[in-house]
């Protein structure tokens, strides 16, 4: 009873509604600095696990303690010391500590609470786009997984294809059980369209130049925006990735903080495109096609 009083007050007060995800997004932030983290780490053992079973190469011995999402506990990479619950509130506990760890005062990097606030606000914002209602869960989880991605690849020029593919299906189950804002039909017309895109760009870039431009998880994250908003969105999902790439990696070029030949992580920016396109798609398209009008 109580819950559902609650869920009505939510649906009743967007403001509430509003700070609820807020303070919720910013948990899931924390959980996604492990996310970012670990994942990578897990799936090179599991890589070179694969790769010596291939080679017949003897394992080397496991360690004692395992290492996946849920444990060991986060520790200082300093000094050992375990993070106590207190210590691992989102944002406040980093500003408490002054950025520092509690026992040894290593520098604790201010990415951990910025992905932590950048998850919470957006969170917020998805809240007041999208309101109360059935869509509100799927586009919230949509978010947190472009969050993780955008990340792991920023660092490690990875997408996951255990974060990829789930969202492909999650867009594609939302789109079934009309918790999407588009049917089943586009939604896998859209996986389909956003697959071959970057696949057709990948080989006729490697045709004319011989060389690899984008990695195989760009084409399976643009299936998956795809899923979740339709075919109709590709063409301003990949004009709005190209511009804003184009735009970073110029600058970057320009400045000397990267090299012309380096390879520069496409994932953040079509995650970027694809956030803003499943809340404000539709609007931004209407205002292009009314500056076409006469």
């Amino acid at each position: 009873m109580v819950t559902l009083e609650f869920l009505a007050t939510l649906q009743q007060q967007p403001l509430l509604l509003t700070a609820v995800v807020f303070v919720f997004g910013l948990l899931i932030g924390s959980f996604l600095n492990v996310v970012i983290f670990r994942l990578p780490v897990m799936l090179e053992a599991g890589w070179k696990t694969e790769a010596r079973a291939i080679l017949e190469i003897e394992e080397p011995e496991a360690p004692s303690t395992r290492f996946n999402l849920i444990v060991p506990n986060s520790r200082c990479p300093s000094c050992g010391h375990q993070i106590r619950w207190f210590e691992n509130i989102p944002v406040a506990s980093w500003l408490i500590l002054r950025g520092k760890c509690s026992q040894c005062g290593t520098s604790i990097s201010s990415r951990y609470p910025i992905i932590e606030l950048a998850c919470g606000l957006m969170s917020a914002t998805v809240a007041m786009v999208v309101g109360y209602g059935a869509e509100l869960l799927p586009a919230l989880a949509f978010t947190w997984v472009l969050i993780a991605l955008a990340m792991i690849d920023y660092d490690t020029m990875l997408l996951p294809d255990q974060l990829t593919l789930p969202l492909l299906w999650g867009g594609l189950l939302a789109a079934l059980t009309g918790h999407s804002a588009v049917d089943l039909r586009d939604a896998v017309t859209g996986a389909m369209f956003g697959y071959l895109a970057l696949w057709s760009v990948f080989w006729l870039f490697k045709l004319v130049t011989g060389k690899e431009g984008m990695g195989y998880g760009d084409f399976k994250l643009l299936a998956a925006l795809g899923a979740w908003m339709g075919w109709q969105m590709i063409p301003l999902i990949v004009l709005l990735s190209s511009l804003v790439g184009a735009i970073v990696g110029i600058t970057l070029i320009a400045t000397h903080l990267i090299k012309r030949e380096q390879g520069i992580p496409f994932g953040p920016y079509l995650a970027a495109a694809g956030w803003i396109a499943l809340l404000w798609g539709n609007t931004l398209i209407s205002q292009y096609l009314q500056l076409f009008q006469y």
